[in-house]
């Protein structure tokens, strides 16, 4: 039997339902059409997962197959890295095709991206090198699972590992920027900000693709959002959908795990924090332990509450995913297991109430990432795993 520790919990009082000057970005999903395997992600209705946690409605955007990935994080590389070889040429580029997109960089030489991760936005800068015929060079910290390693290694990328954490590699792979080598971050530090904003930019599709399927549906729009905090990307790209003065409105919840809760403990002390103790999630993706540069203003009054909790809670959501069909890896189930921890744990009840949340309301979980180890994912859940939630092979050719 799990054992599910209390949540670890803040109410923000510094959010603001609306923040002056933000603009939604409209171009990201116009490049993401012309990309191979585009399509929108799914939306999923969860009943009984609703009446479960004790909610009116509760909807999953499903991002466990993303542009032929199993996570959400093409969205922003491959947006990052369109702006930044279009900033490179000098001019706009006519495109329709991956290949003609590739032809058109041709003339900027066969350049190195560079980039740090615990795993998916690595091979998801190693994709896009891979699809226009440039090189990638990834650092990944010493604790992540051999599969995410050989995936990445799978793209054509160099993999080089080193001791230390997240952080650390993304130290070592922005050592490598030249006028050759592009250094494509998720997260930003001084001097270093237009790429990790384009990233933040990409993630916006998800957003205007989910207002489009709820309106489609005629499930009107989410009360509440449930958001995986790493560096704040993802957070403030949904900030930024939902708090510009003309966005849609919403109470933001974020989730991060209680070892990687930089974005918490910034809150708490009014300043980025960085944390003084290893991050060791299996939630890997959110193995953070300081806040985006960039992000922080957005998230210091975006973000209406925090959770952070225990890789217990990631596994009871994996499960309770994979029972409603939705083949969530343990990042993945990150929202939801910060929403099951609020809603069912007594230390939840200052959130509940700062989001408003009750039987009335609309949420809308995300769920960022699908099977990165099968292994891994079959012993947690107890499911087999579906032929199609695997990552595809990548040996050779365009994706």
């Amino acid at each position: 039997m799990i054992v599910l520790d209390p949540p670890d919990v803040l109410v923000n009082h510094a959010a603001l339902a609306r923040i002056p000057g933000l603009i939604q970005p409209r171009e990201p999903l116009s490049v993401h059409r012309r990309l191979p395997g585009y399509a929108p992600t799914p939306l999923i209705g969860c009943p009984d997962l609703a009446a479960e946690l004790g909610v009116g409605a509760l909807w999953v955007k499903d991002e466990s197959a993303r542009l032929g990935l199993p996570a959400f994080k093409m969205l922003g590389a491959a947006y990052a890295c369109y702006r930044v070889l279009t900033e490179r040429l000098g001019h706009d580029v006519e495109w329709s095709t991956i290949d003609e997109l590739a032809a058109a960089f041709a003339p900027l030489g066969r350049l190195t991206f560079s980039a740090g991760t615990d795993g998916n936005h690595g091979r998801a800068v190693a994709r896009m090198a891979r699809l226009l015929g440039m090189h990638a060079v990834i650092y990944m910290p010493d604790n992540i699972p051999q599969a995410r390693i050989d995936a990445i290694a799978a793209e054509g990328a160099e993999v080089v590992v080193i001791a230390g954490g997240y952080d650390a590699a993304v130290e070592e792979s922005a050592r490598l920027a030249s006028d050759t080598c592009i250094v494509l971050s998720d997260t930003a530090w001084p001097g270093y900000a237009d790429i990790p904003a384009w990233v933040t930019e990409g993630y916006s599709t998800i957003f205007g693709e989910a207002e489009h399927q709820l309106a489609q549906a005629g499930a009107g729009r989410p009360d509440v959002v449930v958001i995986p905090v790493g560096v704040g990307a993802l957070a403030a790209a949904a900030i930024t959908h939902f708090k510009a003065a003309d966005g849609p409105g919403a109470h933001l919840l974020g989730v991060e795990p209680e070892s990687a809760r930089c974005v918490m403990e910034s809150l708490r002390a009014g300043h980025p924090v960085v944390l003084p103790f290893p991050q060791t999630s299996i939630m890997a993706g959110l193995n953070s332990g300081t806040p985006s540069h960039l992000a922080w203003p957005l998230l210091e009054r975006g973000l209406d509450a925090m959770v952070a909790v225990s890789d217990e809670w990631a596994v009871a959501a994996m499960r309770s995913l994979a029972a409603a069909g939705v083949i969530a890896g343990e990042t993945g189930a990150a929202a939801l297991a910060g929403l099951q921890a609020i809603c069912a744990d007594p230390a939840g009840a200052p959130v509940r109430a700062a989001l408003g949340l009750g039987r009335r309301s609309r949420v809308l979980v995300l769920c960022t990432e699908g099977v990165t180890d099968g292994a891994a994912w079959a012993r947690i859940t107890g499911y087999p795993v579906p032929d199609a939630a695997l990552p595809e092979p990548t040996a050779g050719g365009n994706a």
